[in-house]
Order: structure tokens, then sequence, then C-alpha cells
């Protein structure tokens, strides 16, 4: 596994883009309101960053609840040791954190470091709420990190607004026991024997509410983005829809796979009531042996070992893929991104510095080691040791493992991909005409965002979805 990273650091090297992450990324949590903790008495006064011996306060607004008990480590030490008289202050939002960030920098009360990801970095810059950082990058910085600035994700007309830490892999989680009582050796390489094994499962297990499938289709994109994307991704095709070779969507490869969840559903085989299931209750329902698998995201070991302690026989593996044969690469998602400074912020200096102390190489290697997501960034690649967490061999990067280049995020007219396609696996329909629609509503809606400025499009002829990024 050691030879995986480090072939991994070499990949990330050449890397060429990083494709963003669904709503959920790296975030475990699903309870309302925020958890804070506040600063410990200022330390002494030093440097030139507080005025008049007073300390700057800073306050660090994040989305992530999985890792909040390390980070409020981190920053207690950074409050209590740090020269500048600077003190952090950490606020956890569990839900609507986009929103959130909106409604205070309308009203003046924007932290001044905020937790960035894919899924939100293009729409803060595109606000205006984001400081870019080039200024404060020096030699050691632009060498540890350079070769994963990446337009698009973390760079914007030229410009720097984040570094990355850590990324997600997706896999196929599944139920060891479950599979054996079902008379199945190996997790199912292809969407046929996902579809045969789920209702293998679902046939023995039945009685005892098990069932061979499920996800949080309670939120079809979340639910489709952390399992359709990583199918589509492994069998050749962008798995958000979008073709990089021409520059347009189309959406006909995904109606090919969701003619499998459609029929799994058919089928029987999918847990019953998962049309209004959150992740939480789903994982809960796994962690009590009555799903045989769901795919999902590099989190789920931590979440298994800390939120629903489980003693049941659980494994990661990758995705099965349209036939059998991989054709791509699993796509490593929410990888370019981990903080920014508030461009309003009155502190950004001091603001420089927290973030500076918390991108140090002993806190990204332990950021990693203990779980809390797979290190991206080479240097840190290289002499970090695997976490010591049950289930995280299977989500570790391998040789199927690498970057994809960032799709362009539009707003079509009319229902989402994500929906149109959840209420054809419900109802039925035409999916070829499904598709068509999407890929006229959504080409219409890029159309315009070009023409707009708010994206930029380069078909890319060339794409070789079979190789790592740069290779």
């Amino acid at each position: 596994m050691r030879k995986q990273w480090m072939g991994l650091g070499l990949s990330l090297v050449l890397a060429l883009g990083i494709a963003g992450c669904g709503n959920n990324g790296g975030n475990n949590g699903s309870t309302n309101g925020a958890a804070e903790t506040g600063a410990p008495a200022a330390a002494e006064a030093g440097g030139n960053t507080a005025a008049k011996g007073e300390a700057v306060q800073l306050k660090y607004w994040t989305d992530d609840r999985h890792d909040q008990e390390y980070i409020k480590e981190l920053i207690n030490t950074f409050n209590e040791t740090n020269k500048d008289n600077i003190q952090v202050e950490l606020t956890v939002l569990s839900e609507n954190y986009a929103q959130s960030v909106d409604i205070a920098f309308s009203s003046n009360q924007a932290p001044d470091v905020l937790r960035l990801k894919s899924a939100n970095t293009s729409e803060f810059v595109k606000k205006g709420y984001l400081a870019p950082i080039d200024s404060y990058l020096d030699e050691g910085m632009n060498q540890k990190f350079g070769s994963l600035m990446i337009d698009n994700v973390n760079r914007f007309d030229g410009k720097v607004y984040s570094l990355p830490n850590t990324g997600l892999t997706m896999r196929l989680v599944y139920n060891k026991d479950i599979f054996t009582k079902a008379g199945i050796q190996n997790p199912p390489v292809s969407l046929q024997e996902m579809v045969d094994d789920a209702k293998k499962i679902t046939e023995a297990g039945k009685s005892e509410g098990i069932y061979g499938f499920a996800l949080n289709f309670k939120n079809p994109k979340q639910a489709f983005d952390r399992s359709i994307r990583e199918i589509l991704s492994l069998s050749g095709y962008q798995g958000l829809g979008y073709d990089l070779k021409t520059g347009q969507f189309d959406f006909n490869p995904y109606a090919q796979v969701i003619e499998y969840f459609k029929q799994m559903y058919k089928d029987g085989s999918i847990l019953p009531g998962a049309e209004s299931l959150d992740i939480d209750p789903l994982r809960a329902q796994f962690a009590a042996g009555k799903i045989g698998m769901y795919l999902s995201f590099s989190t789920e070991p931590g979440v298994y070992k800390d939120q629903f302690p489980t003693e049941i026989n659980w494994a990661g593996a990758l995705a099965p893929t349209l036939d059998g044969q991989i054709k791509g690469t699993s796509e490593i998602v929410s990888a370019g991104t981990w903080l920014g400074i508030n461009a309003k912020s009155a502190h950004q200096e001091a603001a420089w510095k927290f973030m500076q102390y918390m991108y140090g190489d002993d806190i990204l290697k332990t950021y990693h080691e203990k779980g809390f997501g797979i290190a991206v960034v080479p240097s840190i690649v290289e002499k970090a040791q695997n976490p010591d967490i049950a289930g995280m061999e299977g989500f570790l990067v391998g040789e199927h493992d690498s970057l994809w280049p960032a799709a362009p995020g539009v707003t079509p007219e009319g229902a989402t991909y994500a929906d149109a396609f959840f209420k054809y696996m419900l109802s039925g329909g035409d999916a070829k005409a499904i598709a068509e629609d999407l890929n006229s509503r959504y080409n219409a809606a890029l159309t315009k965002a070009v023409e707009k400025g708010e994206v930029k499009v380069t078909p890319d002829p060339a794409f070789d979805p079979s190789k790592p990024q740069g290779e």
C-alpha cells in the first residue's frame, strides 16, 4: 500500500484537474444547529498583529462535524501558543452552510476564515466572499502545493483562493457476513452482478428485515453523487453528466446506470422506505446488519468507529462498472480546497497566520493518520502512515484512483438530473427521452453561463479517462 501512496504523490504532481463533490462532501452530520468552542484566554501579546496589546479575534466557520474534536484541539493550541496575540473561535454549522454564509455576508457578520469545498468555492469567489492568497505564498508553500493549484477548483482567473488538504475516495460498502449468507463470494464488479446480488441478499434475509441495497434517497442528488458518479467514472465517463471531450452535457451514460437502479427497485431489493432515508439513518441500519451494500465516501470508516460503532464484518471495494470492465479511474473528490479568507475581513493577515498554522506538515499528516480524510498533498502522502481504522484499507488510494478535471456548474430550467432520474427510477417512463431533455436543458444553461462569463468551457478531445490525470 505504501507503493500506492507514493504512486499517488507522483500522479498528483502532474494533475490536470479535480472534480467537485456533492454537498455532503466530508460532512457526516445530520443534526441541526451549531457547535462552538470559545477561545481560551489570550496568549501573551507579540508580533505586530495585535494593536495596543489587545487580542485579534478571528472567527472560523466550518460545516464539518467528523473532525471537530481534532480541530478544537488545534485551535486551542494555536490560541495558547501563537506569538501574534490571535484568538480563533470555532463555529460548526451542521446544515445549510452555504445559506448561512450568504446571510452572514449580507449582514456584515461573516467569519474571517471559512471552510471551503469544491461544491461552494466557485460560488463564494463569484460573490466576492474570498480574498486571494497569492501574495502570502512563499517559495516553500508554492513548492508544497503548486502542483495542486487547479483552475476552477482553487484558482480562478489566475488567483489562488485555497490550498488542498485531503480528498475523498468513493467505494461500494458491503456487509461480508450478509454476502456469505446469501452465497456470494465477492463484491460485484458489474452493475448486473450488483442487481443479482441485491436480489439474492433480499431473498435470503428479507424475513429478518435484511435487504440487498440502499441509498439516502431523501436527497436524490446526494444519493446519486455518492454512487452513480463513482460507477460512471470507473466506466470511463465523467460522473456528473458532463462530457470532457466535447465540452457538452451528455446524460445518456447516466441513463444506462439508472436502469439497473430501477431494476433493483422493481425487484424489491432496496430497503423499504429508502425514498425518505437520510444518510445517518441509513448508516444506522447498515451498522445494525440490515443492509447488504451501498455506495459512499471514505468518511464511512470513521463513522462506524465513532458515530455508529458496529461489530458487523464489513469492507469497502471498488464500485461496479457498467459492464464489469474498468475503463476509467475512480474519482478522488473534494480534493482541491480546505480553508479560505474572508475578502472583507479586517484581519486578513492574522487569518493567513492561522491558515499557515493549519496547513503545517504535522497537522496535515495527523489529519490523514486519524482518518479524517485521505491526504493528497504529495509531500504529506510520502510520509503519512495509513490510518489505523477498521475498514479504511478498502478506501485507500490505489492504482485505479485519480483526480478528474472539474465539470462546470450550471442550473438548468426545470428538474435537475437527479430529480428527473429518481422519478424515472420510481415511476418509469422513457429513459432516452429523459436523457435528451436533460441534455437540451443543461446545455442551454451552459451556453448562457458561458455567454455571461460565469463559466469557461474548453473541450478536450484527447482526454483519456483510463489514466490518472497528467500521465
